[in-house]
């Protein structure tokens, strides 16, 4: 995988998987990520450390500043979704591949 880190929270970083994570339901080998940023990144893996309900990401994660909409950017992108009576939070097949994706670091390969 090749990524290229994000200088500030404006810039995204680009990822591009060399290995498929089928087992994640994600792209597979090749197939290039949509940019995320690194707030985003840390949101995904926020979700995906402990059960989240939807008042628990508003009590975290919510933002007036219109440059800060990690909550809505990943719903929009399709990296989180939620669903039943508790509104559980939970991160969709992309979202866990956009995670997985950004762990793997790409260590002398350029």
């Amino acid at each position: 995988m090749r990524y290229e880190t994000a200088k500030s929270m404006d810039r995204p970083a680009t990822m591009t998987l060399d290995s498929g994570v089928e087992a994640l339901g994600g792209p597979v080998s090749g197939e290039v990520l949509s940019p995320v940023s690194l707030l985003t990144v840390q949101f995904l893996a926020w979700i995906a450390a402990a059960p989240r309900t939807h008042a628990d990401v508003m009590d975290a994660w919510r933002s007036t500043c219109p440059r800060q909409s990690v909550w809505e950017d990943s719903v929009i992108d399709g990296l989180v979704t939620f669903a039943g009576e508790t509104k559980s939070v939970m991160l969709t097949a992309h979202g866990k591949a956009v995670l997985h994706a950004s762990a793997q670091p790409d260590i002398g390969r350029r």
